[in-house]
C-alpha cells in the first residue's frame, strides 16, 4: 500500500526546528515598509516550506501573494523570469502612463526595439508594483532563485534594494549549493543551515512514526539534516533498495543526485503516455512555480497527467489549476532516465510548440537534431542573432558553436565557427575563442581568417600586442581580400576593423600609412562603417572634416547594429566630439553587455561615457563610471583596457587636483604603454601630466608634456591628443613666454580648419587664438566666439579656461568691469566642478576688483623654502632672470613659481609681494631647511 508523501506547502503547517528563522520570517511579513529578504540553504533544507509557511502568513495578514520558481532550461532567456514575476500583475499596466507601459513592451516583445537599461526597467517595475499594491500590501516570492536568467536578476535585485519605502516585499529562496546571480546584489539574507540532530529525529518521528530502529538510525544518518531527506528517505530504505545501491552510503555523492533516485520508481511506474508529457514538461520548464498562471502559450501545458499527482510527482496548481512540479529534483530525474531518443523526440515536439519563439525553438530543435541539418542550423544562427542583440552574446557564442556541428557544408561549419570565436572574443571569453578556432584547422594546415582574429583581438585586449598584431592583420587582409574578390566576406570586414583599432592603439604614422595604403588597395571591399571608423580614428585634423555627418547617418540605425558595432561608432563620434548625442544610447545598453553580452563592447562603452562625463562636467559620476570600466577590465585580464581606464582616470585626478594620484596613475600607464608602443595611451599619460602640471601652476612642466604630444606650430599626423592638446600647450606658451610659440598653433589651428572638425575644437581653437593675439581687439573677438558657439555649455572647463584667460587680459587692460564678469563666470564654473586650482586662480584675479568669492583659500597660505627665497628676491625689485643666476634656474622656473606664489598670498602683482609678506605671520615663522636650495 503506498504511503502518501506530504507536499512542501502542507509541511507549512508543522515545521520542526525552525523557530529563529519563523520568528525573523514573521517580522519580514508584519513591518511596515517593504522589503527584500534572501533564504539560502542546500537543495531539500526546506527552503519552500519556509516560503509556504510565510506565505500563509502574509495571506491571513491580507497581502497579494504571488509565488514564482525559476527554471534552469529558462536560465539563459533574458527576462523569461521577470515576465514569471511579473506576469500576474500586467493587467494594473493601463494604470501607468504611456511611457512606462512602453517599457514593458519592449522586453516583453509587444513592440520591436532595444530592451531599456536596468535602471529604466527597474523604475518601471517599481511603477508597476506600487499600483498593484495600493489596495493590498503586495508579497512577491521567489523560489529557485538561482536559475533566474542575468537579466531578471539584475532588474530583480535593483528593485529589491529600493522597496523600503512602500508596501511590497520580495522573499527569495537559492540553492546554496549552486552559484546564483543574486549573489552580488547586496540584500539582506537569512542562512538556512541543516536541522539540528533533535530538529531532524522530531521532524522524522513526526512524519514516520514507528519506523524500525535500522530504518530511523540510516535515514538520520544519511539525511544529514535535510528535510526532504527526512521525508523521502524512510520508504526508500525500508524498501530494500538501499542494500543493493551502493551509492545511498557514498558521502562524496552530492545529496541531490542521492535524493533524485528517490523518484526514479515512481517515474518508472508511470504509462508511456504519462512518462512522455512528463518529460515535455521537464524539458520546457513547465510547472516549476505554484501560485501563478504564466500566460497563454509561454510553456507546453502538461495534460493528462493525474497518475503523475497520485504518485506525488506533480501537483496541482491552486490559481490555474495546471499541474506543477512537486520538486525541481522530479524534473531532473524525468530527464536523466529518459534515453537519448525520448529526450530528442520531446525536444522536436516543443519546438513545433514554440515555433513563434526564435530562441526557445532554436534551443530544442538544436537538442533534437543529431545529423547536420542546415534549416536547424540557419534556426541557431537566427537564434544566436536575436541573443546578441538582448545582450546574450555568451548564449549565442553556444549556439553559434552547436550550429556549426549541424552544418551540411565545411564552409558553413567554418563560416559559423568563424562567427562563435569572434563573438567569444567580444564576450571576453578570448580562451574560448582560441578553442573554438582550434577545432577547425584551416587548408593545408594555414591559420583561417577567424584563427587571426581571435589570435590578434587576444594579443591585443591582454598584452597589448599592436606591432606583431598590425603584421598578421595586414597578411591575412592581403591573403583573403583577394579571395574575396569583388565581394566583402564578413569576416574580412572583421578583419579591416580589427587593423584599425589597432592602428588607433598604436597612434604611429608609419603603421597608420600602411593600413590607410593597404585599405586602399581593398577599394570596394571596404565597408561605409569601416571608412567612417579609418578616417575618425586616426587624424581628424587631415581626415574628419565632413565625417560628423556621416556619423549621424550611419547612428541613425544605431538599434540595428550588433553591439561591437555601435561601440566603434561610438568611438568615431568621441573622436568628433559628438559622443554626448548618443550617451543615453549606450548607457541604456551598457549594463546588459557586462554580464552576459558583448563584455569588450561594454567596457569600451564605459571609457566613452567616461569620458564624455568628464567634458560635460559630470567629474563625480565620470570617476564611478571610470572605476567600474577598471574594474571589470582587470577582472577579465583585459590589461589593454585596464590601462586606458588608468588613463582617463588619471586625467580626470588632475583635473580635480589630485596630482600625486594623477602623476602615479601617469606613471603606471606610461611604463606599460611606451614599450609595446602603444601611443594612443602614452598621448593619454601625457595629456594627463600637461593637466596635473597646468592645475600645479608649473607652466615650464605643462609645456614639456605638451610638446611631447605635438610641437608648436603643427600637429603630428595620426597623434590624436595632438588636437585634444591644443588649449594646453598654447596656455603653457603663454605662461613661460613663448607667445611666438603660443601663436604659431593657434594660427596651425585655424589653417588646418579645426573650427570645421567638432564643435570642441572650435571653441578651444577660438580661445587659443584669444590668448595668443597680440591684439585685444583680436582677443575680444575671438573670445567671442568662443562664448557664443551653440556648443560652449558642452564643454564647460575649456570654457571657464578661455574666460578666465580672457578676464585677465581685461583686467590688465583696466576693462575692470568687463574683467570681472569674465573671471566671476569662470570661478563659478571651476567652483562647480570642483577644480580648486583653477578657482583659486580666478579668485586671486578679481581680489585686485574689489571682489572677494567665499571659500578663497588663506591668505597666509605655507610657501615653501624655495618659493619664499624666489619671493623675497622679487620683492627687493630682481628680474626673472636675475633671481634664476643666483637660484640657478631658468627664468621661466621663476615665472612658474611666482604663478603658484602670488594665489597662495592673494596678489596679482610684484608690487604687491613686499606687503603680502610682511603681514603674513605664517611665512615669518617658517624654518628655514624645508627644500634644498639647487
Amino acid at each position: 500500500m503506498r504511503e502518501e508523501r506530504p507536499s512542501m506547502e502542507s509541511c507549512a503547517a508543522a515545521i520542526v526546528g525552525r523557530e529563529e528563522e519563523q520568528a525573523q520570517l514573521q517580522s519580514f511579513v508584519s513591518a511596515d515598509s517593504g522589503q527584500a529578504l534572501i533564504l539560502r540553504g542546500e537543495t531539500g533544507v526546506g527552503k519552500s516550506a519556509l516560503l509556504a509557511h510565510v506565505a500563509e502568513l502574509a495571506g491571513r495578514a491580507g497581502h497579494t501573494v504571488t509565488r514564482v520558481t525559476g527554471v534552469e532550461a529558462e536560465s539563459d532567456l533574458p527576462y523569461a523570469g521577470l515576465h514569471q514575476v511579473l506576469y500576474p500583475l500586467l493587467t494594473h499596466t493601463d494604470d501607468l502612463d504611456g511611457g512606462t507601459r512602453t517599457v514593458f513592451d519592449a522586453v516583453f516583445g509587444h513592440r520591436a526595439g532595444d530592451p531599456p537599461s536596468v535602471m529604466t526597467l527597474g523604475i518601471a517595475v517599481l511603477n508597476l508594483l506600487a499600483v498593484a499594491a495600493q489596495e493590498r500590501r503586495l508579497l512577491l516570492i521567489l523560489d529557485d532563485g538561482q536559475w533566474l536568467d542575468a537579466a531578471s536578476v539584475e532588474v530583480c535585485g535593483f528593485v529589491g534594494r529600493r522597496l523600503s519605502a512602500g508596501t511590497v516585499k520580495m522573499l527569495i529562496a537559492l540553492r546554496a549549493d549552486i552559484a546564483s546571480r543574486f549573489d552580488t546584489a547586496a540584500l539582506p539574507e537569512i542562512p538556512i543551515p541543516p536541522l539540528t540532530e533533535d530538529a531532524a529525529s522530531r521532524l522524522l518521528d513526526q512524519h514516520h512514526p514507528g519506523l524500525h530502529a535500522r530504518t530511523r538510525l540510516l535515514t538520520l544518518e544519511h539525511a544529514r539534516g535535510n528535510a526532504l531527506a527526512l521525508l523521502e528517505l524512510p520508504s526508500y530504505i525500508a524498501g530494500g533498495a538501499a542494500a543493493h545501491d551502493d551509492s545511498i552510503g557514498e558521502q562524496a555523492v552530492p545529496l541531490p543526485k542521492r535524493l533524485q533516485q528517490l523518484y526514479s520508481g515512481r517515474i518508472a511506474a508511470l504509462a508511456e503516455p504519462v512518462r512522455a508529457e512528463l518529460l515535455m514538461g521537464a524539458l520546457d520548464g513547465v510547472g516549476a512555480r505554484a501560485g501563478t498562471a504564466a500566460g497563454p502559450a509561454t510553456y507546453y501545458r502538461m495534460r493528462d497527467a493525474e497518475e503523475a499527482v497520485i504518485a506525488g510527482l506533480l501537483e496541482i496548481d491552486p490559481v490555474s489549476g495546471e499541474f506543477a512540479f512537486r520538486h525541481p529534483l522530479v524534473r531532473s530525474a524525468l530527464v536523466q532516465l529518459a534515453t537519448p531518443n525520448q529526450r530528442r523526440t520531446a525536444h522536436a515536439a516543443l519546438a513545433q510548440v514554440h515555433r513563434d519563439d526564435v530562441q526557445r525553438r532554436a534551443r530544442h530543435l538544436a537538442a533534437a537534431t543529431v545529423d547536420p541539418d542546415e534549416q536547424v542550423a540557419a534556426a541557431l544562427e537566427a537564434a544566436a542573432e536575436s541573443a546578441t542583440r538582448r545582450g546574450g552574446a555568451v548564449a549565442a557564442v553556444a549556439w553559434l558553436t552547436r550550429a556549426a556541428q549541424l552544418s551540411e557544408t565545411h564552409e558553413a561549419r567554418s563560416r559559423r565557427l568563424g562567427d562563435a570565436a569572434f563573438v567569444a572574443g567580444h564576450a571576453a571569453r578570448l580562451g574560448q575563442a582560441q578553442q573554438i578556432v582550434q577545432s577547425d584547422p584551416g587548408p593545408g594546415g594555414h591559420e583561417t581568417p577567424a584563427a587571426v582574429l581571435a589570435s590578434a583581438y587576444s594579443a591585443l585586449y591582454e598584452d597589448g600586442d599592436v606591432r606583431t598584431s598590425h603584421r598578421r592583420v595586414s597578411d591575412a587582409i592581403e591573403q583573403w581580400g583577394v579571395a574575396a574578390r569583388n565581394e566583402p566576406t564578413e569576416v574580412l570586414v572583421r578583419l579591416m576593423n580589427l587593423l584599425l583599432a589597432i592602428s588607433q592603439y598604436a597612434g604611429d604614422a608609419e603603421l597608420w600609412g600602411r593600413t590607410r595604403r593597404l585599405l586602399d588597395q581593398m577599394g570596394d571591399l571596404v565597408s561605409a562603417r569601416s571608412r567612417i571608423y579609418r578616417d575618425t580614428w586616426s587624424d581628424v585634423v587631415r581626415h574628419g572634416a565632413g565625417a560628423g555627418a556621416l556619423v549621424e547617418a550611419a547612428a541613425a540605425r544605431l538599434t540595428e547594429l550588433e553591439p561591437w558595432d555601435v561601440t566603434r561608432l561610438a568611438v568615431s563620434a568621441y573622436h568628433l566630439d559628438i559622443a554626448g548625442e548618443y550617451r543615453p544610447y549606450l548607457q541604456r545598453i551598457v549594463d546588459r553587455e557586462l554580464e552576459t553580452g558583448a563584455v569588450a563592447s561594454g567596457i569600451v562603452m564605459l571609457q566613452l561615457i567616461t569620458l564624455d562625463q568628464t567634458v560635460s562636467g559630470e567629474w563625480d559620476a565620470a570617476e564611478r563610471t571610470g572605476l567600474r570600466s577598471l574594474e571589470r577590465a582587470t577582472e577579465l585580464g583585459h590589461e589593454l583596457f585596464a590601462q586606458q581606464s588608468r588613463g582617463y582616470l588619471a586625467q580626470l585626478a588632475a583635473l580635480r587636483g589630485r596630482l600625486g594620484e594623477a602623476r602615479e596613475l601617469q606613471a603606471v600607464v606610461d611604463s606599460w604603454a611606451r614599450p609595446r608602443g602603444l601611443g594612443f595611451l602614452t598621448q593619454a599619460a601625457d595629456a594627463a601630466g600637461t593637466t596635473a602640471a597646468l592645475a600645479a601652476g608649473d607652466f615650464e612642466a605643462a609645456y614639456l608634456h605638451a610638446i611631447g604630444i605635438t610641437p608648436p606650430g603643427e600637429f603630428v599626423p595620426y597623434a590624436y591628443q595632438a588636437s585634444r592638446s591644443l588649449l594646453d600647450l598654447v596656455e603653457a606658451a603663454v605662461h613661460t613666454g613663448r607667445v611666438d610659440e603660443a601663436r604659431a598653433h593657434a594660427d596651425a589651428a585655424l589653417a588646418a580648419g579645426l573650427p570645421a572638425v567638432s564643435p570642441r575644437l572650435a571653441i578651444v581653437t577660438f580661445g587659443a587664438s584669444a590668448m595668443a593675439a597680440d591684439d585685444d581687439e583680436l582677443a575680444a573677438e575671438m573670445a567671442g566666439r568662443a562664448e557664443s558657439h551653440p556648443a560652449a555649455t558642452r564643454f564647460p572647463f575649456e570654457l571657464a579656461r578661455i574666460r578666465l584667460s580672457h578676464g585677465l587680459r581685461l583686467r590688465h587692460g583696466n576693462s575692470r568691469t568687463a574683467a570681472r564678469q569674465y573671471l566671476l563666470a569662470a570661478a563659478e564654473t571651476f567652483d562647480r566642478l570642483g577644480a580648486p586650482a583653477w578657482s583659486e586662480r580666478a579668485r586671486a584675479e578679481l581680489r585686485p576688483l574689489g571682489v572677494v568669492v567665499p571659500g578663497s583659500l588663506p591668505e597666509s597660505a605655507t610657501l615653501t623654502w624655495q618659493e619664499r627665497r624666489i619671493a623675497d628676491l622679487a620683492a627687493a625689485g630682481m628680474t626673472n632672470k636675475e633671481i634664476g643666476r643666483q637660484l640657478h634656474l631658468s627664468p621661466r622656473t621663476v615665472s612658474s613659481h611666482l604663478y603658484r606664489i602670488f594665489p597662495k598670498l592673494g596678489i596679482t602683482t610684484r608690487a604687491a609681494l613686499r606687503d603680502a609678506l610682511s603681514r603674513s605671520s605664517d611665512l615669518s615663522e617658517q624654518p628655514a631647511v624645508a627644500e634644498p636650495q639647487p
